[in-house]
């Protein structure tokens, strides 16, 4: 068991965890910033003010990124190749927004009147995507 948990714990292992984990919150974090810059509402100021629905939606926007982020993670060969990807599923989280706003015309402005049940419709397109981005960002055989 010692030998497992020295293997599992070993100095290589934690510099890829903390390596890994910097550039994930890094990415997660320019995603957060490029995603509140596209929409037209201003989700921080919005959340702050007690609007439900624009957590609700920014909510479901952040999950729809990890999840396809972390599969890359997962499944990556470096650094960079998590980067790649990463930055894909983010540009196919803005293009779902998008999307998202033209089927629900002025999607924007219904989450900033806390429109609950716009935002519980683009926050489940995101995640929705998410789930999918993620399982097209699988290894090939």
């Amino acid at each position: 068991m010692l030998d497992a948990l020295s293997l599992s714990l070993s100095f290589g292992s934690v510099l890829s965890f903390v390596i890994y984990i910097i550039v994930a919150g890094g990415l997660f974090g320019l995603f957060q910033m490029a995603y509140t810059r596209l929409t037209p509402h201003k989700e921080f100021v919005q959340i702050r003010e007690g609007n439900v629905a624009a957590a609700v939606a920014l909510g479901g926007a952040l999950v729809g990124f990890a999840l396809p982020a972390s599969n890359v993670i997962t499944y990556s060969i470096s650094v960079l190749d998590v980067v790649i990807w990463a930055v894909i599923a983010a540009v196919v989280q803005l293009l779902a927004f998008t999307a998202t706003n033209f089927v629900l015309k002025d999607l924007s402005a219904r989450i900033t009147r806390g429109e609950l049940a716009a935002a519980i419709y683009a926050a489940s397109v995101s995640i929705s995507v998410g789930f999918l981005n993620s399982a097209c960002m699988t290894p090939s055989t």
